[in-house]
């Protein structure tokens, strides 16, 4: 018999008498592990997603249950982000029968939030599927409950090999983001037949012999793979990436390498129309006349392949005349490219305020309307979609406009997934300065609301044709929030728009709608933000803007301290006072924070000279900015 108490340690149960041997080795994303007396060996492989703790061994204390009277094996599971193999080595050729404990306990058995997961898997035993889309929780009858689930197998080779693998079913971010992929308490294979033990010895060690040659020879191809791939860290292996992307149905298109360099001119720099965080963007005409654009990631970016993959999953799942449209990819050696609709008139940024040969001279009802459709995108992507997904970057580099200036919101790789159930989702920080809610910066706490935020600043850049900072600027006009707010205080929001605008027909009313609707998308407490439904009837004006009682967004004395406190921001960027620290306007200002248990969680790390234009507090203010919010106060009261 051999008997495995899966990520615990070994247990001698006795009714019936099985002895457990332990199986308590940590494995990594792709490792390999004998037993020591080589009787069984357990593979691992897979990266568990937005998890930094990575491990495959499970642990839980818990009475005994009432379903099993071997309740120890199931304290203990061993759990994998995709693929876990389990091997029963020198077994004489015959039928066996295979036993395969379950316990779901990483989800609870209460009410609570962390009842909702769902965990789906497969279960293959000698090459043959078992247990299709098997759910620990339905079979057993609810969470910390064991069940048994009992196999006949032949075995022809002197080995049995079980597989337990995920594909893409159930939850991922429940109870907390990756938990999910298979799990198994213990595994028991017992022979059904008697044992002829007299030449047991020589077969034993034909057999050891012949195990050990082919780990050998599996660590050695493993050692040359790996030093091969040395120095590319965080990088999906090549063939990884193929497999995980052939598994995206909705990818409509696979573009050959070749087919791409000749259209491109080998990546010729006269091809290109931009660069962004992650990859430059070429114009490229495909053989059959179709005008594409192809994003061509960055090879040594370190977050490069998960951009990629997040891209192509987020942006093949939903569709909608405001968002980019994705035609396919290509996936060959390092080069890793996306294939998208190709938009005429580039972004909105250049459109705006980049270099004066590509400025245009958008009239109101142009603004107005590439207002209107960047709202129902995001309305989309928040609300009407079956997947529920903030875009995490919304800026005016992020918005492309078509050759009847219609938006289209691209550049997925930031999109995160959110749970319809869930207040917020505690993450790291990705974004660029200027454009990321305050709450987000600072602690981490992801909303669709944090989306509304950097729309009203995009808003804002719209109506007065510059961009949200601008240090050559003097005073509260280098930071278009403060100035925006200053003008509210005294009636003059109209001062705002963009001197292009005056100077041909345009309505103050619609004006005056979009500045007091961009100033309440802005406002530092999340849930005074409307949703971007609620903006799309405020554009329509279908809903009144009524901004009068909210106030500007000014931290409170709390958040004042707490900002006070605040450790030096990465390469000599500060935050010192209501407005203070460098910036360097650039598409490629994106922050990067990570979440450290073991650090101050609200420090904040950049990787531009930058830092975020959110004001402290009233008593830092210059007197008369201070004494304008007082008098709005008083008004609202």
């Amino acid at each position: 018999d051999l008997a495995i108490n899966c990520g615990g340690e070994s247990w001698n149960a006795s009714s019936p008498s099985i002895n457990y041997e332990a199986d308590e080795n940590p494995l990594g994303a792709s490792s390999f592990f004998l037993s020591p007396e080589k009787k069984w060996a357990v593979s691992n492989t897979g990266h568990f997603m937005d998890n930094s703790s990575q491990t495959t061994l499970l642990k839980k204390k818990l009475y005994p249950w009432f379903n099993t009277r071997n309740s120890t094996i199931y304290k203990t599971a061993r759990s994998s982000p995709t693929s876990l193999r389990c091997y029963g080595l020198c077994l004489h050729n015959g039928p066996y029968k295979v036993q395969l404990h379950f316990a779901e306990i990483e989800f609870s058995s209460d009410k609570s939030f962390s009842s909702l997961g769902r965990r789906i898997f497969d279960v293959y035993i000698q090459g043959t599927r078992k247990l299709k889309n098997f759910n620990i929780e339905e079979a057993a009858g609810g969470s910390e409950k064991g069940v048994v689930k009992n196999f006949h197998v032949n075995v022809t080779k002197n080995y049995l090999e079980i597989h337990f693998l995920w594909a893409g079913r159930g939850t991922y971010n429940v109870p907390e983001e990756g938990t999910y992929g298979p799990l198994v308490s213990a595994i028991v294979i017992t022979p059904e037949f008697t044992v002829d033990k007299s030449n047991r010895i020589p077969m034993i060690i034909g057999i050891v012999f012949g195990v050990l040659i082919s780990l050998g020879l599996a660590l050695c191809l493993s050692f040359i793979f790996i030093k091969k791939r040395k120095g590319i860290n965080n990088e999906l292996k090549d063939a990884h990436l193929s497999k995980e992307l052939t598994n995206m149905k909705a990818i409509s298109n696979h573009f050959s390498l070749e087919e791409i360099r000749n259209a491109t001119s080998d990546f010729h720099s006269e091809n290109k129309i931009g660069e962004g965080g992650f990859g430059v963007v070429f114009k490229v005409i495909l053989p059959d006349g179709k005008m594409v654009a192809v994003k061509q990631m960055f090879s040594k970016s370190t977050q490069g392949n998960r951009e990629f993959l997040n891209e192509v999953a987020m942006i093949s799942a939903v569709q909608h005349p405001n968002l980019v449209k994705l035609y396919g990819c290509c996936i060959e050696g390092k080069q890793l490219l996306l294939v998208y609709e190709y938009v005429v008139n580039n972004s909105l940024a250049r459109v705006l305020f980049g270099p004066q040969e590509f400025r245009l001279n958008l009239n109101w009802r142009a603004r107005y309307n590439i207002c209107l459709g960047v709202a129902r995108g995001l309305a989309y992507l928040h609300e009407e979609s079956r997947l529920r997904i903030i875009h995490r970057d919304i800026k005016s580099t992020n918005i492309l406009l078509d050759q009847g200036l219609n938006p289209k919101i691209s550049d997925f790789g930031l999109a995160k997934l959110f749970d319809r159930e869930k207040t917020h989702v505690s993450t790291r920080v990705a974004g660029t300065i200027g454009y990321t809610a305050p709450e987000y910066a600072l602690k981490g706490q992801l909303t669709e609301k944090a989306d509304v935020y950097s729309f009203g600043i995009v808003v804002l850049e719209v109506v007065s044709g510059r961009v949200h900072t601008e240090k050559n600027l003097q005073g509260e006009m280098s930071y278009l929030t403060e100035w925006t707010w200053n003008l509210y205080g005294e009636d003059r929001q109209l001062d705002l728009v963009d001197v292009n605008v005056k100077s041909s027909s345009y309505s103050e009313e619609e004006f005056l709608r979009m500045i007091n609707m961009g100033l309440l998308c802005i406002q530092v407490n999340p849930t005074l933000r409307p949703s971007m439904s609620t903006i799309v009837d405020m554009l329509e004006a279908k809903v009144d803007v009524n901004v009068s009682n909210c106030q500007p967004p000014y931290l409170s004395s709390k958040q004042s301290d707490f900002l006070a406190e605040e450790k030096p921001l990465s390469h000599g960027s500060s935050l010192e006072g209501p407005l203070k620290g460098s910036f360097s306007y650039q598409e490629s200002s994106v922050v990067q924070q990570e979440i450290d248990d073991d650090n101050d969680e609200n420090s904040l790390i950049l990787n531009q000279a930058s830092a975020d234009l959110y004001p402290v507090s009233i008593s830092e203010l210059p007197p008369s900015q201070s004494h304008m919010i007082r008098e709005k106060k008083k008004k609202s009261i």
